[in-house]
């Protein structure tokens, strides 16, 4: 999703689709506090929630995520089949998750799983690359605007993270996971991510359609949350792009760092339109499920954890701080990030939340929980808040999608695949760094942060 603010996934045709929408719910009762959980027990707990969307709501033809599920089963659009490909990618790695933690049995997710790479080979792709919606009836194409009905690169990059880790995990497996493995490493080997340098520029595009070729125009540079497209891109085996096209392409030519900082916190780069207080924390999460920021360099960041972490704490100071005076912003309720939103008159929005210009009075909660690698203590107690004291808050697949303590306790019983996604993966990277461990070590990524002039002092990459 792209809007001019961000070169982000945030699009006006999300807006479009919930305009007409004024289900929400604003409750003053709650239903009765869940006994008491350890922190483990309550972990267990939201990452198993959060599985829910990707297991038991995944659309049932293709068995990928759908771009939105909604309890109250009212769909605006009629787009209860449409898939989303970045967020399927993030269910990839959620589903790993689950079978790691034994919530669902191995051999059913090999089952899934394989189904699941059996229809992305037959769907459409563009050069390769997925579109960023897809019909999970028929495998085609879902337009997400009238001139982005072609391939998606940083979405089909979302999914590629998934893929590479599905293919890393199972491998070593039985015969019919390292069949898995050889279906999950044809799909990744197959995307032209050189194509997507629109003839040899030396930057990446977003976007290629049959029909209006690169009229979306849409160059990738840093920074935003498309850092692991370069990355990718670097690692293909046959479809490979240069170390210039990342030194050019993504930095602007080293140009995108930054002296700046915000509470005391260095930023070190700018991000793109944001470059005050960081952009909407899925900045610091989408490009990090797989690509591992613990010791992580290149000759522009000294440490992709601390700019990762430092733009956590300051979205989190900012939230305490709370300059514009919403009720309820504390130190166990902040994280504003991209997602279902409130709109003035009390229907279901959609905003690219983040501190003063987009913050709106609502607190996403997947932005404080896909944060718990970077702030374990502040992530903990937004979860232990919401799951003791706002039950009004969780649904069937975890803590709803937004929320708005300051709006009477609104919310709306609604989810969406690209921050429900994100939960169950990030928090697993801070128990057990599962995800990191996962696609850091593929060969392939290894040779291709190589390129690019990457170092990690936790994998071993010189």
């Amino acid at each position: 999703m792209k809007n001019l603010i961000s070169i982000s996934i945030i699009s006006l045709s999300v807006l479009l689709s919930c305009k007409n929408n004024q289900v929400s719910k604003t409750l003053t009762e709650t239903k009765p506090i869940s006994k008491k959980f350890t922190d483990n027990q309550l972990i267990d707990k939201v990452q198993s929630d959060a599985l829910k969307y990707f297991w038991d709501f995944a659309e049932p033809n293709s068995l990928l995520g759908r771009e939105r599920y909604h309890e109250d089963n009212i769909y605006p659009d009629n787009d209860k089949h449409v898939i989303t490909t970045g967020g399927s990618g993030f269910g990839l790695m959620t589903i790993l998750v689950g079978v790691d933690r034994k919530f669902i049995p191995r051999q059913e997710a090999v089952k899934r799983l394989t189904q699941i790479a059996d229809f992305l080979e037959k769907a459409d792709r563009f050069h390769g690359a997925w579109s960023h919606w897809i019909n999970g009836e028929t495998g085609k194409v879902v337009p997400f605007g009238k001139k982005d009905n072609g391939g998606d690169l940083v979405e089909t990059a979302f999914l590629t993270q998934g893929i590479i880790c599905v293919r890393e995990y199972f491998k070593n497996g039985n015969a019919e996971e390292k069949a898995l493995a050889a279906k999950m490493d044809k799909l990744w080997k197959g995307i032209e991510w050189n194509w997507y340098t629109r003839g040899g520029e030396k930057v990446l595009y977003w976007h290629w359609s049959p029909s209006y070729g690169w009229e979306m125009n849409f160059p990738l540079q840093g920074y935003n949350e498309c850092l692991i497209t370069y990355v990718l891109a670097a690692a293909s085996p046959d479809y490979s792009i240069d170390s210039e096209t990342y030194n050019k392409g993504w930095s602007r030519n080293g140009t995108y760092t930054t002296d700046r900082t915000k509470y005391g916190l260095p930023l070190y780069v700018k991000h793109n339109y944001a470059e005050e207080f960081g952009g909407p924390l899925f900045w610091s999460q989408y490009s990090y499920l797989g690509l591992d920021p613990r010791g992580l360099s290149d000759k522009y960041v000294k440490s992709y954890w601390d700019l990762n972490r430092n733009h956590v704490l300051i979205n989190y100071n900012y939230c305490v701080e709370n300059p514009l005076n919403y009720k309820g912003y504390s130190e166990k309720y902040w994280g504003l990030t991209a997602s279902y939103s409130r709109n003035k008159d009390g229907s279901v929005g959609y905003s690219a939340h983040q501190p003063m210009k987009e913050d709106l009075g609502v607190i996403t909660p997947t932005a404080a929980l896909s944060s718990m690698p970077y702030t374990p203590k502040q992530s903990m107690a937004v979860l232990r808040f919401l799951y003791d004291e706002k039950p009004n808050f969780i649904g069937q697949a975890g803590p709803y999608d937004a929320t708005s303590i300051n709006f009477n306790d609104w919310t709306t019983p609604r989810y969406l695949a690209i921050d429900q996604g994100t939960i169950a993966p990030m928090i697993e990277n801070y128990r057990t760094g599962l995800l990191w461990d996962l696609f850091m070590n593929a060969p392939d990524i290894r040779e291709g942060l190589k390129k690019i002039g990457f170092k990690s002092t936790e994998h071993k990459i010189q």
